[in-house]
């Protein structure tokens, strides 16, 4: 196992992204884009992609990317969970970019790494990695079909649809009737792709494809997922530490300072779970167990330390005005996406060979 400790290099672009969020990612910001027809935040997205050259993390340099590991993404992504930014970072940089990863596609590895293209695997959000999926019809060159549940599918450029006969296809959005579902999590909405007859081009195999696809997504889910418990729990230790009941701070009630502290093990430990899943993504080694391990125990742990926020805020926090639900519901998809806890846990059980009595 390699130390799972941040390097000089992993602090240096978590503060370079975490500036980047503090200028261009404000609360009532993304609350004003939640309210709009257009929740994506393409300005951020631009800075991310073009200005940092994140989205390219995972591809290889002679492929213009950055030939990073997922070590950086999962940095990358704990602090967008911390400012629960409305971009397609997970979806495009990591899920579909790990799809085309496993089929080789170098051209369209190009377009997502510079982040001119943004791309969708056609999978519901809600699948695990391993499970089955739903595909569409494929008929002399054409899919039909419809696919529910597609995250971020409305802003996507390229759809990466896995039909019946096996293959994975890319098919130009435009190509495709795209229509929003109406999502808990504002920030990362869903949609149902609709085919009629759109020409898709062979990528490669799907089944390899999308379990790999899947299976990074859910690794790295939970660093974003540690980045939400952990801004949670910072500025509920700050408010309490502020707000003044009987003449004292609130944060001095013991009572209070017992939840936060069961809460800060349990964020810590979330953290160490998220880094390990991080590492054996990148070195290869036990992945399924880590990917798992880190999903049972960050999900559930996100979605504790967001409900403890938005009920230690008090009438505050009750508000549309303060971020508070923002992060409860993005926690709260999370906790589905990519399979859920209880999945995870299924799906160790059996990878340890841990048999039910």
């Amino acid at each position: 196992m390699s130390d799972l400790l941040y390097s000089e290099e992993e602090e240096a672009l978590r503060a370079a992204v975490r500036d980047l969020l503090t200028d261009h990612c404000d609360a009532p910001g993304v609350i004003a884009r939640t309210e709009s027809d257009t929740p994506h935040h393409r300005v951020l997205w631009k800075a991310l992609t073009d200005g940092m050259g994140l989205a390219g993390l995972l591809v290889p340099e002679e492929l213009d990317g950055q030939g990073a590991t997922h070590r950086e993404v999962a940095v990358v992504l704990e602090e967008l969970g911390r400012a629960v930014a409305p971009v397609p970072y997970l979806t495009s940089a990591v899920v579909a970019t790990e799809a085309l990863l496993a089929c080789g596609t170098e051209d369209l590895l190009r377009d997502l790494a510079t982040g001119t293209t943004i791309g969708a695997l056609a999978v519901a959000l809600d699948v695990a990695p391993g499970a089955a999926y739903r595909t569409v019809r494929h008929d002399d060159g054409a899919l039909h079909g419809e696919l529910t549940g597609i995250a971020d599918a409305v802003v996507a450029d390229v759809l990466l649809v896995p039909a019946d006969d096996g293959g994975l296809y890319a098919v130009d959005a435009s190509a495709a009737t795209v229509t929003p579902l109406t999502s808990l999590d504002l920030t990362r909405p869903l949609a149902t792709v609709s085919l009629d007859g759109a020409p898709g081009r062979l990528l490669g195999d799907a089944e390899p494809a999308v379990r790999r696809a899947l299976r990074a997504g859910a690794g790295l889910l939970a660093s974003e997922q540690c980045g939400l418990a952990e801004w949670t729990l910072t500025e509920t230790v700050r408010y309490l530490k502020e707000r003044k009941q009987f003449n004292r701070p609130v944060g001095g009630f013991q009572a209070l300072k017992h939840r936060l502290a069961q809460l800060w093990l349990e964020v810590v430990s979330t953290r160490a779970a998220a880094r390990n899943a991080a590492d054996a993504l990148t070195t290869g080694e036990d992945v399924d167990v880590a990917v798992s391990v880190a999903q049972a125990y960050a999900a559930p742990v996100a979605v504790h330390a967001a409900e403890e926020a938005l009920q230690l805020h008090g009438g505050i926090g009750m508000t549309w005005e303060h971020p508070a639900h923002l992060y409860l519901k993005r926690a709260k998809a999370d906790s589905i996406a990519y399979g859920t806890a209880g999945a995870h846990r299924e799906a160790l059980a059996g990878l340890v060979d841990l048999r039910a009595p």
